[in-house]
């Protein structure tokens, strides 16, 4: 594992906690530096211009617990990474709507806030004007990839040990993400140890991760989703990731849709799109996570 990485998440201590602001949730578990103290206020708004609600300004990562009831609990949790641009969680269609999905296949999911770079009152639209800079907006990027990614480490292997307090398998934890938090997700694929290694990554329309790596000889399987018209024009790199996991040797599993644009999470767009999340539960039931349906 990169060494920055391990460094970062030995410092992370894991506290307890409350609410959620957006849907009912059993538990939120603080992921929260030691001996550091939040720089600036964490935000929950609508954003007008995503038209969704979304958190920026995370500087005290945590998850927030969704549970089905516990007589329909079948063993498998997934650590969910919203995207963004490392700016913004798209904390609902890339968030909270997965897990209910998922509680209702009987899926315990868990939402991961992550670091994000210091914004003012409105990520979102900083968003668009700093991607148009995109050497500028990378070089932020790479200031807090690393945090990130030790926070989906670390969420991880918080699940995994924490296993049996939600009726989970901890060979059955996997994670997934999307656009940044899919090349969160992607990095945790390449990064992981022997206690962070997830039982599966599905990366959605990821971005590039920055510290490419080769496919670990135990790798999990991948499945990836995206659309071919991506605004961001990151159709490619989920192919390059199928791609690159099958000259491993390793199960994969790829939709690429014609159309569905960037961002297309759990948005309704009558398109094709609306329903890679069935696609995935039908992965997942293949690959032993789900009951035969």
């Amino acid at each position: 594992m990169h060494t920055f990485f391990r460094a970062t998440l030995c410092v992370l201590t894991l506290l307890a906690a409350a609410t959620s602001p957006f849907a009912p949730a059993q538990q939120v578990i603080p992921l929260a530096p030691a001996d550091q103290a939040p720089a600036y206020p964490e935000l929950h708004y609508f954003s007008k211009a995503w038209n969704t609600e979304v958190v920026s300004n995370v500087t005290q990562p945590s998850l927030t617990v969704y549970a089905p009831p516990a007589s329909q609990r079948n063993g498998t949790a997934v650590v969910i990474c919203p995207g963004g641009g490392y700016m913004a969680l798209s904390i609902t269609s890339e968030g909270v709507d997965v897990a209910r999905y998922l509680n209702a296949r009987g899926v315990t999911a868990f939402v991961l806030k992550y670091h994000l770079m210091h914004t003012g009152t409105d990520a979102t639209t900083e968003f668009v004007e700093l991607y148009k800079d995109h050497p500028r907006f990378m070089q932020r990027v790479a200031e807090v990839e690393p945090l990130a990614v030790a926070d989906a480490l670390g969420a991880v292997t918080y699940v995994k040990q924490h296993a049996a307090e939600w009726g989970i398998q901890p060979e059955r934890v996997g994670i997934m993400g999307f656009s940044a938090g899919g090349a969160i997700t992607t990095e945790v694929g390449y990064h992981y140890t022997a206690a962070s290694r997830p039982a599966f990554v599905a990366p959605i329309y990821p971005g590039h991760p920055l510290h490419e790596a080769a496919v670990p000889a135990d790798a999990p399987p991948l499945f990836v989703a995206a659309a071919s018209d991506d605004s961001l024009g990151l159709a490619p790199q989920s192919v390059a990731l199928y791609s690159q996991w099958l000259a491993a040797h390793k199960t994969a599993e790829l939709h690429l849709y014609a159309k569905g644009g960037h961002g297309f999470g759990m948005k309704h767009q009558g398109l094709p799109t609306d329903h890679w999340i069935d696609r995935f539960a039908d992965w997942l039931g293949q690959q032993g996570f789900l009951p035969a349906r």
